[in-house]
């Protein structure tokens, strides 16, 4: 008797051990090269959705999400937060009020943007996303915002092929704390995938 009650108790813890790593990470297999250099194509990335429950997504994390329109999730990175202005220009990415607007420092992206896109005010409670593979990447510069509820998580680790096995960067923005535009943000792991 003892034996099945130990049996059934091990069963037991096994099945909320299952449960909660199910609620709070889930892989997901990286399609596409929107987010190269970082992430490539066929990659296989662990997500930490728990991340989601106990603080607000940050700029420079890379996220999952779910796109409207499509049966698969977007894998970004998050550049602007609600309320802010975004524009592109000359290459480069300027967050700020239209005219006091400052350059992102972007040395993680494959290359600069080709395309220009005017201020747009980001909607409250909505998170403007760019790939790092800025000129071939679906993205918010095509006008959509990331809606908060639609976040599944953050990218954590890249885990297959094990000789891509790593963390996933996510970057802070030391112009915009210099300028007072954000508080400073501490590097955590991250991914993505498109």
């Amino acid at each position: 008797m003892k034996i099945l009650r130990e049996i059934g108790i091990t069963i037991l813890i096994a099945i909320a051990i299952f449960v909660l790593l199910r609620f709070t990470i889930q892989g997901y297999r990286v399609q596409y090269s929107c987010m190269l250099p970082n992430i490539e194509d066929g990659e296989w990335i662990m997500v930490n959705k728990a991340s989601c429950f106990f603080s607000e997504p940050k700029r420079g994390e890379v996220i999952i999400f779910k796109h409207e329109g499509s049966r698969f999730p977007y894998i970004k990175r998050i550049i602007g937060l609600p309320g802010e202005t975004i524009k592109v220009k000359d290459g480069k990415v300027y967050i700020g009020n239209g005219t006091n607007s400052i350059p992102l420092e972007e040395e993680y992206i494959m290359e600069p943007p080709r395309y220009t896109m005017s201020p747009e005010t980001i909607p409250e409670g909505e998170y403007f996303v760019l790939g790092d593979n800025r000129n071939n990447s679906n993205d918010s510069h095509n006008g959509w915002t990331v809606p908060r509820d639609n976040i599944i998580g953050k990218a954590w680790l890249v885990y297959w092929p094990p000789s891509k096995w790593g963390v996933v960067k996510h970057y802070g923005y030391p112009e915009l704390t210099r300028a007072g535009k954000q508080e400073a943000v501490i590097c955590s792991l991250a991914g993505g995938m498109t």
